[in-house]
């Protein structure tokens, strides 16, 4: 196997690395990370010179170039259906972008159909939101649009970069309603209205609906996408959720500011 070397842009250390376990431990926990692997020193120095969204663009437009559309990689499920095994027809990225946090805050959404994007989303802007807000809005509308594929029996996957709201949904909200709706001992739960709906929701679906995590900023098409709709969101300060009708030209847009 031929020697593969790293750039971390953002990360707890930033440079041009030759061990993957060693770059692990400089992006592990970040949701801000940017790092990305190149299969020689040169290309990665040549990168690092320059900034994580010019090489993502560089690399979506190479893959395009050769016939190849960049795969989207899961690096873990959290879906509670382990006979959902089969591969998703439809794969519905969502993302969150909050600056301050909390702070001016946006949605967005990518929708693929047979892996070829298909739609582009954004909007639910919110002047004093939060990173988790947004997350949670984007699985909402996730699920939302996920309704009329399962209703012709489609299998779909939602993924996002977001382990809170993941495991909101898939793992706590259950206990919590048995509680009534409290975290034992009355403790609040944060974001209570969102967690409820997007559980009803969830309920609904869940038998053809896998959720998946995603790592972010890691080259993931389908993530970047929805992030530079989330921040899209945010900057036109859009309240309504959308359909971006723009043509969706994904060098261009992977262009746009990320989160």
């Amino acid at each position: 196997m031929s020697k593969k070397y790293y750039v971390v842009w953002k990360g707890a250390k930033t440079g041009v690395f030759d061990s993957w376990s060693e770059v692990k431990g400089y992006i592990e926990g970040r949701s801000d990370a940017q790092y990305m692997g190149f299969p020689s020193k040169d290309a990665a120095q040549q990168a690092f010179q320059s900034t994580y969204t010019k090489a993502l663009t560089q690399r979506s437009l190479s893959k395009n170039a050769k016939g190849t559309s960049p795969k989207p990689v899961s690096y873990a499920s959290d879906s509670s259906s382990s006979n959902l095994g089969a591969s998703a027809e439809i794969q519905i990225y969502c993302d969150g972008a909050c600056s301050p946090n909390p702070g001016k805050a946006g949605t967005g959404i990518a929708v693929y159909e047979s892996k070829q994007i298909a739609s582009l989303y954004y909007g639910l802007y919110e002047s004093n939101g939060t990173n988790n807000t947004a997350e949670l809005n984007g699985m909402l509308e996730a699920f939302k649009l996920a309704e009329p594929y399962i209703a012709k029996g489609k299998l779909v996957e939602v993924l996002s970069d977001s382990k809170y709201s993941i495991d909101c949904i898939t793992k706590w909200a259950k206990g919590w309603q048995a509680k009534g709706w409290t975290r034992g001992k009355g403790e609040e739960i944060k974001n209570l209205a969102l967690v409820q709906a997007c559980f009803e929701l969830y309920q609904k679906l869940k038998t053809k609906l896998k959720i998946t995590h995603v790592k972010g900023h890691a080259n993931i098409e389908g993530n970047e996408l929805s992030d530079r709709m989330a921040v899209f969101a945010r900057m036109h300060q859009e309240a309504r959720f959308v359909k971006y009708e723009q043509s969706i030209n994904i060098a261009e847009i992977l262009r746009m500011p990320s989160g």
